[in-house]
């Protein structure tokens, strides 16, 4: 004791001279510490739960800390917790847990000591220390020889501290339980006492043993001891020999204990009466991996809904009131097949990928997958479908293309093909091949040919083309030139999905939504999508929209592979598929976004980092086999449908297929208006009988309400109703 006595006066002195020279430099770096508080949110009755559209559990949303640390997703109260588990994590990770006050100093000194002695370096570390490491510090080097290494721990030791001052010992130890590291489980990590009860043993916490509960405490400092189950014996002897010292158990339940007959998952372990082992054989050593465990699916989209959720609620309602029940947009048939085509995708070395499906009719969003997924991997979590902003090559085309017959060109429209300087800008067709004569609008697509675009895009309007993809949610900068037309643009899969989906509900933008309905824990609902409608508006006519469409299924049939069709691996039998492929430069990314009556689909892959792929690789090989098998999938079993189709369409040959026209009666009930089309108008009301307790309105067969621009013409029909009409109007 006197060694220690004055050791600490030592350090005491040293600190109080170092103190007033950098009190100005700490007082500025504390400032820097992370939010303590943040460590409220993770309580049992905080998390929330998300649901798919046919209500099976989605995944479990406990809270992330602000710097990114991540928490067990099924977070247990103390109660849930076995006294064993808890009493033998207190005996082997902090015996004076009830001592201290976040930093146990006595520890610390005493490890010094070791130190000093030369014997096994003991860091004095306390349950609220690795709260504090695992949770909010958790961007920091936790390495002793680093150069950070003492700034890292004395900011542990801070946050420590105060973490004591707001939370009780119980707290602090129901979070240690929550957050704890304890292994590997397959392809994720195992985080928290429920996850390492089911991974080595599949049990609840709560019906844990003491002989379990000391096993599992032995596995927390090293666990790899997983594969040395002789080994663990001993460790296991000692802990229970600590717990009869401090009090917790007494000498009977340790001799009990050393006699059961446990068998961790994997193990086919053999005992004599008296407790020791004759034989431990490791015959799965698979059998802790987590299918079983971790209930979360559809990573990425679940990613999104909390940040959409916290977006809507903030965190506090999200993690502090109890929780929320959230009904979400996503189709578990639809995911499967999205994340099974990713399993199964062909794409060059060192690519990923991205999917989303969407319905086009509502911009709910089915599926979606972020990553190239792989057997036995956790998905990196950045979310190329939804955060990644990719140049998305000529499937940009078909928005010009549509915009320009907004504009009264027609499919049959020409423009001449041959080399062409714009004033420094000499693009070329892929591969510099031309055909030095007037193409038509959909050969040209058809064909994806840069020159005639470029040409196109002059006459449309660089501002109007701009104008008319800001109101899909597509934003180019005001600088970006006539590069524009053929793909410079830079955005996500999700957004172009949903600016495809257009094309096949009659001319409506949707914003892409994830969530239908959330509910508090008492069932209050706090937000409704069919009250609470996500934004939407239109962007073509339904006749000026059809036209595109018509030209997208061109795309996919009108050429034969040999003819040089880019997206005839798209098709599913049965269903009519249009779609546009998109290869940049350097094939930095390749892209395929196309429809079908039922579901809008967009698949991008490209190197994370960015930078150019082989030079075999384009999109036309690589992306609409992976866009097929995600559909067709989807689409399975699912009665095959048309596209509507509104009036005012007519057809003429172009090029030797059937091409659709907007009439001319169709064409003059809309104002041209650039990027901003007025509403269509889509059939006249009757004049009104002489009797005037009776009018004839137009109804929207799916809502039974008033039909407005947004309801497509094969849904509205004509109703006589009686007296005042504001019932339909709510």
């Amino acid at each position: 004791m006197k060694f220690f006595r004055a050791l600490f006066a030592l350090i005491f002195s040293i600190l109080l001279v170092g103190a007033g020279v950098v009190s100005p430099f700490v007082v500025n770096w504390l400032r820097h510490l992370p939010d303590y508080r943040e460590l409220d949110s993770l309580t049992l009755g905080s998390t929330t739960k998300v649901y798919a559209r046919d209500g099976s559990l989605v995944g479990i949303l406990s809270p992330t800390m602000s710097n990114g640390g991540h928490i067990n997703r099924t977070l247990v109260d103390l109660d849930q917790v076995s006294p064993y588990m808890q009493a033998s994590v207190i005996t082997a990770e902090d015996r004076r847990f009830f001592e201290h006050y976040g930093v146990d100093f006595l520890g610390i000194l005493r490890g010094i000591y070791k130190t000093v002695k030369g014997e096994r370096l003991e860091g004095g570390s306390t349950l609220t220390n690795q709260v504090v490491k695992n949770t909010l510090l958790t961007n920091l080097a936790d390495k002793r020889t680093e150069p950070g290494g003492l700034q890292r721990k004395i900011q542990e030791w801070v946050l420590s501290i105060q973490v004591e001052r707001s939370f009780t010992k119980e707290e602090v130890l129901n979070h240690y339980l929550n957050v704890i590291y304890w292994g590997r489980g397959g392809a994720v990590d195992i985080l928290g006492v429920h996850g390492a009860a089911r991974a080595y043993l599949g049990k609840l916490p709560r019906d844990l043993t003491l002989a379990e509960s000391v096993y599992l405490t032995r596995l927390i400092p090293k666990p790899a001891r997983y594969f040395d189950y002789k080994g663990m014996r001993g460790l296991m002897k000692s802990l229970l020999d600590d717990m009869v010292e401090d009090g917790w158990i007494t000498a009977q339940e340790r001799d009990e204990a050393w006699k059961e007959k446990m068998q961790p998952r994997g193990w086919k372990v053999t005992y004599d009466d008296k407790g020791n082992v004759l034989e431990a054989r490791l015959v799965n050593e698979k059998a802790k991996n987590l299918p079983s465990v971790v209930t979360e699916r559809a990573p990425h989209f679940l990613q999104q809904v909390e940040r959409d959720l916290i977006a809507k609620f903030g965190r506090e309602k999200v993690y502090g009131s109890g929780g929320l029940n959230v009904y979400t947009t996503l189709d578990p048939k639809a995911q499967d097949s999205a994340e099974k085509a990713s399993m199964n995708a062909q794409i060059p070395p060192g690519a990923t990928l991205a999917m989303v499906i969407l319905d086009p009719y509502t911009g709910e969003i089915l599926a979606m997958v972020g990553q190239k997924l792989k057997p036995g991997q956790v998905p990196v979590e950045w979310n190329n479908a939804a955060q990644g902003a990719r140049q998305v090559g000529s499937s940009i085309k078909p928005l010009l293309y549509t915009t320009a017959i907004e504009q009264g060109i027609t499919q049959d429209h020409t423009e001449f093909d041959e080399p062409t300087d714009f004033g420094n800008y000499k693009p070329q067709n892929f591969g510099g091949k031309y055909a030095y004569r007037d193409l038509s609008l959909r050969w040209s697509l058809d064909h994806s040919l840069n020159i005639p675009t470029l040409k196109l895009a002059k006459k449309v309007g660089l501002n109007n083309f701009m104008s008319k993809l800001r109101t899909m949610d597509l934003h180019a900068p005001d600088d970006v030139g006539l590069s524009l037309a053929i793909g410079t643009l830079e955005t996500s899969p999700l957004k172009m999905a949903a600016a495809y989906a257009a094309f096949v509900n009659g001319g409506t933008w949707y914003r892409p939504s994830y969530i239908r309905r959330v509910e508090a824990q008492n069932g209050r609902t706090l937000y409704d999508s069919w009250r609470d409608r996500p934004e939407k508006r239109r962007v073509f006519s339904p006749q000026v929209a059809y036209v595109g469409l018509d030209m997208l299924m061109g795309v996919v049939n009108d050429l034969t592979p040999e003819q040089g069709n880019l997206a005839y691996k798209a098709k599913i039998p049965g269903w009519q598929v249009g779609g546009k492929t998109g290869t940049t430069n350097e094939q930095k990314d390749l892209w395929f976004v196309g429809v079908t009556p039922a579901a809008v689909g967009a698949v991008w892959v490209g190197r994370q980092e960015g930078g150019g792929m082989p030079a075999n690789f384009y999109s036309g090989t690589v992306n609409p086999p992976i866009w097929q098998s995600m559909m067709a999938g989807y689409l399975a079993g699912k009665p095959p449908t048309t596209f509507a189709k509104p009036d005012g369409i007519v057809y003429r040959m172009v090029d030797g297929h059937q091409a659709a026209y907007v009439t001319e009666r169709a064409r003059k009930a809309v104002r041209p208006t650039g990027g901003d089309p007025t509403p269509v108008v889509y059939q006249s009301v009757e004049k009104p009988p002489e009797d005037y307790s009776t009018s004839m309105v137009a109804i929207d067969t799916r809502t039974g309400k008033l039909a407005d621009e947004f309801t497509p013409p094969d849904r509205v029909k004509l109703r006589r109703v009686y007296g005042d009409l504001t019932g339909f109007m709510q």
